[in-house]
C-alpha cells in the first residue's frame, strides 16, 4: 500500500496536476484534471488531498451528490491514487464546522499546497469569490499505488 509521501512526492514533481475522478448516477466516471496537494481537512484536521473547483462545476455538482472521490496523481510510469469522503467548504457549501469569513484564507492555503503561487493575492481572492470557488478536501481513506 502507498502513502502520503508518495503522493506528496508525485504531486510536487508535477507541480499539483491530478485527475480527480466523481462517479455520475448512471455508474460511469466523470473525470478531470486539477492542481492538488496534501493538506489537513480543516473540520477534521485529517490528512486530506484539496483542491479548489471553480463554483457551477460539474465535479461539484456530482460530489455534492455523491460525497466520494478519487484523485490519481502520476509522474512517468509512477502513480498514486487516493479515494474517500469528500468535504465541500465554500460559497455554496458551508459547514457548520468552518467559520466562512475564513474561506478566502482557506482557499489560498489550498492553492499554495497545490503548488501554486501568485502576485497579488487580492486580486486571487477577488476572483475566488466572483467565481464562487469551493475548497475540496478528499479524505485519505485509501491509498493505493505502484510506487
Amino acid at each position: 500500500m502507498a502513502d502520503l509521501e508518495l503522493v506528496r512526492t508525485l504531486s510536487l514533481d508535477e507541480h499539483g496536476l491530478a485527475t480527480v475522478a466523481v462517479a455520475r448516477a448512471d455508474g460511469t466516471v466523470h473525470a478531470s484534471v486539477v492542481n492538488a496537494g496534501i493538506i489537513d481537512d480543516p473540520v477534521t484536521g485529517l490528512a486530506s488531498i484539496g483542491f479548489v473547483a471553480r463554483g457551477g462545476a460539474r465535479k461539484l455538482e456530482l460530489l455534492r451528490y455523491r460525497h466520494h472521490a478519487t484523485i490519481v496523481f502520476r509522474r512517468g510510469w509512477q502513480w498514486v491514487s487516493v479515494q474517500g469522503s469528500a468535504r465541500l467548504v465554500g460559497p455554496d457549501d458551508p459547514d457548520p464546522g468552518f467559520a466562512p469569513g475564513e474561506l478566502p484564507r482557506l482557499l489560498r492555503e489550498v492553492f499554495l499546497a497545490a503548488t501554486g503561487t501568485h502576485d497579488d493575492w487580492d486580486e486571487y481572492d477577488r476572483v475566488m469569490a466572483a467565481e464562487r470557488r469551493c475548497a475540496v478536501f478528499i479524505q485519505a481513506e485509501r491509498i493505493i499505488g505502484n510506487g
